[in-house]
């Protein structure tokens, strides 16, 4: 079963990093754009404000967000497998998460007025 990544397709900084990583992986992810998408709502239990703030990927069943989202991500693609081993170390993983709540905080005011749609 392939692994669900959430991701805002109406963010172009968004949509740049998504479609590097969908030209280089397999079948092993499926995408999935949460632009007007009540399903994505359904399926990861999520708020459209939680959805629009971080990615999101559903392994296993279980939602992961933001720098974890991730790590699952670049686990499953070769060529980010040393980002992957990298940065899942603790102290690492510690520094990632906050770096990239910081941007994505950025990237969510850019783009919360699709919110109205959402």
């Amino acid at each position: 079963m392939p692994i669900k990544v959430f991701f805002n397709d109406s963010c172009k900084v968004c949509r740049l990093e998504i479609n590097h990583y969908k030209k280089i992986s397999n079948s092993d992810l499926e995408w999935v754009d949460i632009t007007n998408n009540k399903e994505a709502q359904l399926i990861t239990s999520k708020t459209p404000s939680e959805l629009l703030r971080r990615l999101h990927v559903i392994e296993d069943g279980k939602v992961v967000s933001g720098a974890g989202a991730f790590l699952v991500i670049w686990s499953k693609i070769p060529r980010y497998n040393i980002l992957y081993k990298i940065l899942k170390i603790k102290p690492l993983f510690f520094i990632f998460h906050y770096v990239y709540e910081f941007v994505a905080y950025f990237l969510f005011l850019k783009n919360k007025d699709q919110l109205k749609n959402m």
